[in-house]
């Protein structure tokens, strides 16, 4: 008999198959992405148009190769390198995933607690602590009922692409600014630190490794002879998975680039941009109250889903590489300490939101590498093995990642940023 994952009837519609990269890109849509997007729109203009336009592409190829491993494979991309590495190497792999990891959820739960303060005046780790319970509510829809998550999840999602792109309805943009914003190109150190916290918070770590079990869970592995036809149920969810993912980060990338044309058309120059919380107040006073209450609600609901997205990640990469299955309510309580304790020790919450983008930024090739190392393995993928034009693109994309970071650590530690 078939395990369970792999006996489903599969869904006759093909909207009834989207919805694994709906919830990846919840990652892309998180607080982190609003402080970096703001800071760099508020203080570059649309200079850094391009970085979000490169990365949204760049992120659209490898969360179609993480999802293509899970499908292929039935296994998670963490799984993969549990099964390959020694016991030294999967405890220190697993070591830089978690850190990838606690900077996402760090991230989140601060950028949802700025947003209950913005909207309540609740206290910034009473606010954490609140977020970190509602994320966990979430998280236990996820279980034995993917679906219900994953529409709970589409919706959080569609009410973020409200409260951040509504702004730009009353602003004024300067289209031409926009089509030069396209070109690429860096005005000073600065602007680099904030193009890898740009690219960190957009071609996430800990969705590349969670998109493979996402896909895995949600349409099972088919085994070599199933009734329907292995290649042919495959190549069916692949061409669903395209348009999933394509789908879901036409609409995560919009809602980054809004966030970055209404702070270039409506804050540059204003004293208090350097922070949400201060760039929330010169929307509302700049923009309009109604505005500035979408932009709350949608930094609220940014940080709720990102966090519950964004610890389920940790938990598979932990099952993936330590075999152990951590309880959610305890890992729930661990994960979130981090973002308390900088709260209660008055760190700058947006400093602690742009660094943390960057430390994602670079963890992704710790991912990247290995998910374009498996895929192009034929004794893994057989005839869905990656061909030639995909390896390079892929190649390509690594290559200006690790590019980018090498240039940050060059400009900070030599040139003195």
């Amino acid at each position: 008999m078939l395990p369970s994952t792999s006996n489903r009837r599969p869904e006759r519609r093909l909207f009834g198959l989207l919805g694994p990269a709906f919830v990846a890109a919840i990652a892309y849509v998180d607080p982190g992405n609003v402080a970096a997007n703001l800071s760099a729109g508020a203080r570059y203009g649309y200079t850094l148009l391009w970085v979000l336009v490169a990365a949204n592409v760049m992120a659209v190829i490898v969360q179609y190769l993480s999802a293509k491993l899970g499908l292929v494979t039935g296994k998670s991309l963490p799984q993969l390198l549990g099964e390959r590495l020694r016991p030294a190497g999967r405890r220190l792999y697993w070591a830089q995933a978690e850190l990838v990891a606690a900077a996402t959820d760090l991230a989140e739960v601060i950028g949802g607690a700025i947003a209950l303060y913005i909207l309540f005046g609740v206290p910034l780790v009473a606010g954490g602590v609140i977020v970190g319970i509602v994320s966990l509510l979430v998280l236990l829809l996820q279980g034995r009922h993917q679906r219900r998550f994953e529409v709970v999840i589409m919706a959080m999602l569609f009410i973020i692409t409200v409260g951040f792109v509504g702004g730009l309805f009353v602003s004024q943009l300067d289209i031409g600014a926009m089509f030069a914003g396209l070109v690429p190109r860096f005005v000073d150190t600065q602007s680099v630190l904030l193009a890898a916290s740009m690219l960190g918070a957009t071609v996430m770590p800990h969705a590349i490794y969670l998109h493979s079990s996402l896909s895995r869970d949600r349409h099972g592995h088919t085994p070599e002879g199933h009734a329907e036809g292995r290649a042919t149920r495959i190549k069916r969810l692949l061409r669903a998975t395209k348009l999933d993912v394509v789908l879901a980060l036409v609409v995560a990338g919009g809602v980054n680039i809004a966030m970055l044309l209404l702070a270039a058309a409506s804050l540059p120059g204003i004293d208090g941009t350097d922070t949400i919380e201060g760039a929330a107040a010169a929307i509302t006073e700049h923009v309009g109250p109604a505005v500035g209450l979408l932009f709350a609600i949608g930094l609220l609901v940014s940080g709720l889903a990102s966090t519950s997205v964004g610890a389920y990640a940790g938990s598979e990469i932990m099952a993936g590489l330590l075999h152990v299955r951590v309880p959610l309510i305890a890992r729930r309580i661990v994960t979130i300490m981090p973002a308390l304790i900088l709260l209660g020790f008055g760190i700058d919450p947006t400093w602690a939101l742009v660094v943390s983008q960057v430390v994602l930024s670079f963890g992704i090739p710790f991912a990247l590498v290995p998910l374009i190392a498996f895929t192009g393995k034929r004794e893994l993928m057989g005839e869905f093995t990656n061909g030639a034009a995909l390896r390079y693109v892929s190649l390509a994309v690594v290559l200006a990642i690790v590019a980018l970071n090498l240039w940050l650590l060059y400009s900070t530690l030599v040139l003195g940023a």
